[in-house]
């Protein structure tokens, strides 16, 4: 009887500590993650060249203007930390690697891409996308 206590104990122990590794874990690389892609497109001017990208493309403008009028009372997260710990979670490191990756070379259109977002993230999830990136693009 002492075994069988003391194994589910154990059992118990790990299942809190391996909870709590993934939690922090996910906060720890998305923050990392959060860290390194800001500093990396301020520095480098990628982000006036995807302003600049988005402000030209019709589709994409269309697709952002709806988060101008949206009640953030109502979104799952609103902030860009909240958004990238969300990703990590639901897409992981690898996958958004993967979409980076397609995406610089040029093997993906922005059909494809939206169709494999949407089909992992829900509708609120992808209206607080939408106004996290209005509201970096125009600073509001």
């Amino acid at each position: 009887m002492k075994i069988i206590k003391g194994l589910l104990i154990t059992v118990i122990v790990l299942a809190i500590l391996g909870y709590g590794v993934y939690h922090f874990g996910t906060k720890l690389a998305s923050d990392k993650l959060m860290e390194v892609l800001s500093t990396e497109l301020e520095n480098s001017g990628e982000l006036e060249k995807i302003k600049q990208t988005i402000e030209s493309d019709p589709e994409l403008m269309a697709f952002l203007e709806d988060a101008e009028s949206v009640d953030e009372q109502s979104l799952p997260f609103t902030t860009k930390e909240e958004a990238t710990r969300m990703l990590v979670k639901k897409v992981g490191i690898t996958g958004l690697q993967n979409i980076q990756s397609k995406v610089q070379e040029g093997q993906i259109s922005k059909e494809e891409l939206l169709q494999e977002i949407e089909g992992k993230l829900s509708e609120e999830e992808i209206t607080a996308l939408k106004v996290i990136a209005y509201k970096e693009l125009y600073h509001k």
